[in-house]
């Protein structure tokens, strides 16, 4: 973990809630001028605390009208065969989240897809085909009562 004192968590608050925020404003809403801000925000860039900046894009604006979650049992949990798993999951754009699991099931994946049809040949045609894939149970999303990326901070 990632030794951070009230100004570095203060900063990784404001840019997760606004990653545009110019270095300028960022350092007058902590209490810093601009120099020390910017390097303080590099050296958590640097780290890896910060991975990245990205735009939070609307699904259904773009044409993305359906997100499912599937549950994914693998064959083998040899280290070998998780990692060719995951690199096909990462080759498809669909599949936007790769999480594994202990447990019954091995991994969980969030996709998006266009619409129903378009999803059921996605599962038939890359997803069930997979390497080492045993078995895919799927749950379509009604509502997303609740989207926050990133984590608490106070």
């Amino acid at each position: 973990m990632a030794n951070l004192d009230e100004i570095d968590r203060r900063l990784l608050a404001e840019l997760q809630a606004e990653g545009r925020v110019t270095n300028v404003e960022l350092a007058q809403r902590v209490g810093l001028t601009a120099p020390p801000c910017l390097r303080r925000v590099r050296g958590l860039e640097e780290t890896g605390v910060i991975r990245g900046y990205h735009a939070d894009l609307d699904a259904s604006k773009l044409g993305f009208a359906i997100t499912v979650f599937a549950m994914v049992s693998l064959k083998s949990q040899a280290e070998s065969a998780l990692r060719e798993f995951e690199d096909h999951m990462r080759e498809l754009p669909e599949v936007r989240e790769v999480h594994m699991l202990n447990g019954e099931i091995d991994f969980i994946l969030k996709i998006v897809s266009k619409d129903l049809q378009s999803f059921q040949e996605f599962l038939t045609s890359k997803l069930t085909p997979a390497p080492n894939v045993d078995s895919v149970k799927t749950s379509l999303t009604i509502r997303t009562a609740k989207h926050e990326p990133g984590v608490p901070l106070e």
